[in-house]
């Protein structure tokens, strides 16, 4: 052989050597929520691009698609429509619908070594209660929250509270709310739009009641406690004359705290950074106040498999998922976003343990997951869920009394959920 065709083969399998990866690549779409403030799709494609200069055989594309709701439609449109999709992060409590409609596979069924199975038990239990049906594995966490309540201490200070004690029980939250409220401010605000049934949940939870059972077959929207968390809610607006009365938006209620237009908000922690960028004033954050005792419904968006997917992308998508979520890149995300870090290893990483010591608020969320229980999810949620928005927003702007509008949303859900008990 010439050296001329010595040197023509080596190049032909150099080509062909190149090619190889090439044609081993996985390419992999995830659709992804946002449903709080700050540049977070910045934040998204910062950690995707990080990935995958970690893992160049497998292209991730992330594709933001609006709200929890609006990326549940989006995702499962594309599904239905033949578009390729192969993960998505979408919210927590979409489980018994995913499951429903037969688009999702359990992790428990993905997982196979010793170490993919440690990964799945490093997670902390309360946040994994929504994603686990029928002691299998549906749903692992990835941007994930309590409700917290975040607080003036200048206006605090200025009425005469101490900025170190925020209200810790329903009337002291009214009396402290009395007195932070003049021209111009209101003492508190508790969003009723976007999610209304979340807030709610957290009043039923600190009167004493869990507004669903366990397996998503039954709710207890008309149980004495209920009526009388929705009333609460209520008096705060007609009553103490603390909150404006009617409907309070989600979606600008950030806004609405940091200009100084209310003293106290209650929100998902997720907005905790963009607080925290925006506030020109101190301000802290707290657990949510207790009547019967403190707590909280757990929030957000898990990482989902779809079904349509081949071997060869289910395993790049459990790549990406593990890394995802493992415990530097979860303090990152936390410290990003406020989000609440998803596993106790995150905890100890020096990123997130240098942070929380120098802006302690950064705990606050971590540790009401002690208080906290599984956010309001059923079959049928969506109809159900809706049903529940509809009355309390019913109720806070005077169409119906709290307990007939949580009756009327009762008969809803029991019409709903009759098939499956």
């Amino acid at each position: 052989m010439t050296m001329q065709r010595v040197r023509a083969a080596a190049f032909a399998a150099a080509l062909a050597g190149m090619a190889s990866p090439a044609m081993a690549d996985v390419e992999l779409s995830m659709y992804y929520p946002i449903a709080v403030g700050g540049p977070l799709t910045q934040v998204v494609d910062g950690m995707v691009n990080e990935f995958q200069k970690g893992h160049p055989d497998i292209k991730v594309n992330a594709i933001y698609a609006g709200n929890y709701d609006d990326t549940r439609v989006r995702a499962l449109s594309a599904l239905k429509s033949g578009e390729p999709a192969q993960l998505s992060v979408m919210f927590s409590i979409d489980v018994y619908d995913l499951m429903e409609q037969d688009v999702i596979v359990p992790f428990s069924d993905v997982v196979s070594t010793a170490e993919e199975k440690a990964w799945l038990d490093s997670f902390y239990p309360g946040l994994m209660a929504n994603g686990t049906v029928d002691g299998k594995v549906w749903g692992v966490p990835f941007q994930r929250s309590t409700i917290v309540m975040y607080y003036n201490k200048d206006a605090f200070r200025e009425v005469g509270l101490d900025p170190n004690q925020p209200p810790k029980t329903w009337d002291e939250m009214a009396a402290a709310a009395k007195k932070l409220t003049k021209d111009g401010r209101w003492g508190v605000m508790i969003p009723s739009t976007g999610y209304p049934y979340w807030m709610y949940q957290a009043l039923a939870i600190q009167n004493g009641l869990e507004l669903m059972s366990g397996d998503g077959t039954k709710t207890f929207f008309d149980d004495p406690a209920a009526i009388e968390a929705l009333q609460y809610w209520r008096d705060l607006g007609t009553k103490h004359k603390v909150m404006p009365e009617g409907t309070v938006e989600w979606g600008t209620l950030r806004q609405a705290f940091v200009q100084g237009q209310t003293a106290m908000m209650w929100h998902s922690t997720g907005n905790l950074t963009a607080v925290k960028k925006e506030a020109k004033f101190d301000f802290g954050v707290a657990m949510l106040p207790a009547k019967k005792r403190p707590g909280s419904p757990t929030g957000g968006g898990n990482f989902y498999l779809f079904k349509k997917a081949t071997d060869a992308e289910r395993k790049a998508a459990l790549t990406f998922i593990r890394w995802m979520t493992a415990p530097e890149r979860a303090a990152e995300w936390s410290k990003a976003t406020g989000y609440v870090g998803i596993s106790p290893a995150s905890y100890e990483t020096e990123s997130l343990k240098k942070y929380a010591a120098e802006f302690p608020p950064a705990l606050v969320a971590r540790d009401q997951l002690q208080h906290a229980v599984a956010e309001f999810s059923t079959y049928e949620t969506g109809r159900v869920r809706e049903g529940l928005n509809n009355a309390i927003q019913a109720a806070l702007t005077g169409r119906q009394t709290p307990e007939a509008a949580l009756k009327d949303a009762q008969a809803n859900a029991e019409r709903l959920l009759k098939p499956f008990r």
